[in-house]
Order: C-alpha cells, then structure tokens, then sequence
C-alpha cells in the first residue's frame, strides 16, 4: 500500500520541478513524465504561471505537491511511475498541468506529482475547484488506496490462516457458516442478479436483509441479516462489499450480460477544439504531439494483437471479460473449499489438543477428582466431540496431516490463479483504453472537421 501527502509551492516553483526532475534520482529521467506542460523546469514553471495568469490573482499559492511512497520495492520504477499517472489523472480530471518524477534513489521508490494550482478549464483555483472543506488530503489518500487495490499492490501470503479478506473477488468464504459469511453470499447473489446500484438496493431487501444507504454519510452502507444485533458496514466485510465496489461489480456483470461497459476509462487523448488551446499555443503544441505519441501507441496495440477493426476489438473485450468471469467462479469455488477445510482442521487440532485430558479421566482411579480438576478441558473435549459428530455423523475421522496437505496444495493453486487473474486484468485495461481511445480520436477528428480545421 501507498502512503501520501501534499503540500503547498507558494515560491521557488522551479526550483521545485527542478529537484523532483533530477537525473540521479530518476535514472537520467528515464522515471518522468508531464501532462499539457514541458518536461523542463524553467519552461514548465513559465508554462504554470502563464495559465495562471489567466485567473483572479488572488491568493499566493502557485502549486500543490504530492508525494506518493511505496513499500519498500514492492513495485518497480515502470509501475511506479504508471500507478503515479494514473493518481494525477484521477485527482486532477485531466484539468491540470503537472510534472511527475519517480525517486528510485532510496530504499523505498516513491513519486514526485507537481501540478499547477489553477485549473486551464475554469482558470480556477484547486482549493476553490476541490478542496473546499479541506477535503483533498482525504479524496487523494482514497484514490490512491483504490489504484493499489486495483493492481494488487498488498496480497495475503497465507489466505487461511484469516486475518484479513484480500480485495480480489475470489477471496470470499461466500459459503462459509457465519453470519458475515451467509451476508457477503447475499450481498454477491444480489449484485449478479442486479443491472444497476438502484436495483441492487431494491432486490437486497427482497431476501429479508436490511440495507441502509445514504451517499451524504461517512458510512454510506451498512447490511443487518435476520437475528444480526447490529448494522454490519460494508466495509466492515471487506473492501469488496463497500459501495463504490458493488457499483463496480454490477458493471462489470452487466457487461458480461449485455455486451455494454458502464465505465469510462480516461485516456491521454487530449481534445484539443476547447478555447484554452486555441489561445494557449504552448499548450496547443504540447498536446498535438502527445496525441501523436497516443495514435502510434493505439495503432501498435492494434497491430500486436491482430485486430483489423473497431469490432473484433469489442469482440476481445467481451471474451476476455467471460474468461475473467470463469476464473472467479473457479477461484470462488476453491476458496470455499478452502475455507471448509480450514474448519475441519481447526476442529480436528482442537480435539487431539484435549482428547489426552479425556483419556486420563477413563484411566484415571480418582474420576471425580480428575474431573474436578481438569473440568474447563473436559468440557472443551465433549463440546469438540458434539461438534464432530455435526461434520462426521459415521464417527470416522479424516486423517490431520491428508487434509493439511490438501489445503497447502489449494493453496498453492490460488496463488498460481491469482497471477492469472493478475494478467487479465491488465489486458482488460488494455483494452478498455484502446476502446475509450478510439472513441476520442473519432470525436476529435469530427471536431476539428465542425471548426473547420484541416486534418
């Protein structure tokens, strides 16, 4: 996981570029990148600043800077730096000129964002723009929490020994015996059966589960099953089960039934028909060679993967997407069998733990003083026996160490699953983009033909 933070530039705006840009902390700048500004801190900063100069004046803040750390080298440079992108676009909505650098210098690999403090859309400041009621710090630590979810950033070595849920969609014990269990089954049956948030909310409460939901609150869901004392947070089950996933969830199995992606994936396309390019011929400049560095980028993909038409690009999605939707319902069924196991072995090392206690009290001459003496382990051995009766009602026991063997070795192949999952998640990525791409570049083209601009 990622930790961040973000300060205020009110002087030396190029001094500042210039530190986050230098060559021995970023490979020679081999770890850097720009959005709609130069990759140079003298021009970057006259870039800023002539922007700036477009918007009221007022207040001393000339830029904000983000730092984004990692975990020791748990990511390399390249995903670093691609991870820090994909912040700065998400934070800053394409609306921004910002400069990022990735530090691999130190021991742990870290991002450098800075970005201009007023916005070339409005010509508005951040804090006016998103920060009103000091909420920025909050919406960049969330972001940036959900990027490192996504890309798998902190994984559970030991899924079963329980303590935690990892945020894949294959680690869930959908079937498992207890209440948090039985809720987090209803909540992924509903969500399967639901084409949209509204209609999740309506069909959960079908299957006699209340659902608070309320998008002003910190808490913003919250699940109560029959017999349940109290609300249980979406959170509270996993970051799976809060509500901007089950928003994602429902998407994404809508997809997989109609063929229709309800997401918009943000490209580096850059629509250059709004008037702040026409007057700003820095920034026009800029981003007409980056929307030739994007077409090549499309065309190579494109060529790599053999597809001759916008068409069979939906066609890729759409079968990458079912293939994804079978691993889960794989791996779903694995973790559950690995949570069944996980219970008889628990309950099995619970009775050879106290079954020697039971076996001294028969062999014992003074019973009743042995009992008295060892009476709580006594009774934890006759509540284990009931219990194993429930699981083995022939009173045959399975052998210990044949099931721990079979738990290590499913185990094993989740983790080998997981990479696999890994992968296509990426290629899902991929192909979103070159999807959302090619939607942009069109809706350019018949811009610029609208402005009568030549092509």
């Amino acid at each position: 996981m990622a930790t961040t933070r973000i300060n205020s530039v009110k002087s030396t705006l190029n001094l500042s570029i210039n530190y986050i840009l230098d060559p021995e902390k970023t490979k020679d700048g081999l770890y850097t990148d720009s959005y709609c500004c130069a990759l140079d801190a003298a021009q970057a900063a006259e870039e800023f600043l002539s922007v700036r100069k477009r918007g009221t004046g007022r207040g001393n803040i000339l830029a904000q800077h983000i730092r984004q750390s990692f975990n020791g080298y748990e990511v390399t440079p390249e995903q670093a730096l691609k991870l820090g992108i994909e912040l700065a676009d998400k934070l800053l909505k394409g609306k921004y000129q910002y400069v990022i650098a990735t530090h691999v210098n130190t021991n742990n690999i870290h991002n450098h964002i800075i970005f201009n403090n007023v916005s070339f859309d409005n010509y508005k400041s951040f804090e006016y723009n998103e920060n009103r009621g000091k909420k920025s710090y909050d919406n960049l630590r969330k972001i940036s929490d959900e990027i490192c979810k996504e890309n798998g950033l902190t994984l559970i070595e030991n899924p079963q020994m329980g303590k935690g849920k990892c945020y894949y969609e294959w680690q869930q014990d959908c079937l498992g015996k207890s209440w948090k269990s039985k809720l987090r089954y209803a909540i992924d049956q509903t969500i399967m059966e639901s084409s949209s948030f509204e209609d999740f909310l309506r069909n959960i409460k079908t299957k006699n589960i209340e659902c608070v939901y309320r998008s002003d609150n910190v808490i913003k869901i919250k699940f109560r099953m029959p017999g349940q004392e109290r609300f249980s947070r979406g959170k509270t089950l996993g970051w799976y089960y809060d509500e901007p996933q089950i928003r994602k969830r429902i998407e994404q199995y809508q997809f997989i039934k109609t063929g229709v992606s309800g997401r918009t994936t943000r490209t580096k396309i850059i629509n250059t028909n709004t008037e702040v390019f026409q007057t700003e011929k820095g920034l026009l400049h800029w981003a007409e060679i980056e929307n030739m560095k994007e077409t090549s980028r499309l065309i190579n993909f494109l060529t790599t993967h053999n597809l001759q038409s916008e068409t069979e690009l939906n066609n890729t999605a759409t079968e990458t997407y079912n293939k994804r939707m079978v691993l889960v319902e794989n791996l779903n069924k694995m973790q559950n069998k690995i949570q069944q196991l996980n219970d008889e072995i628990k309950i099995l090392r619970t009775y050879r733990k106290y079954k020697p206690y039971y076996d001294s009290y028969k062999k014992s001459d003074y019973k009743k003083r042995y009992e008295k003496d060892n009476a709580a382990e006594l009774e934890k051995y006759r509540s284990i026996v009931a219990e194993l009766k429930m699981y083995y009602p022939n009173n045959v026991l399975p052998n210990l160490e044949r099931l721990e063997r079979e738990r290590s070795e499913l185990i094993a192949d989740v983790k080998a699953m997981n990479e696999e999952y890994r992968k296509i998640v990426n290629e899902l990525k991929e192909i979103e983009y070159a999807q959302q791409s090619i939607r942009e570049y069109v809706k350019g083209i018949d811009g610029s033909r609208k402005n009568g601009h030549e092509l």
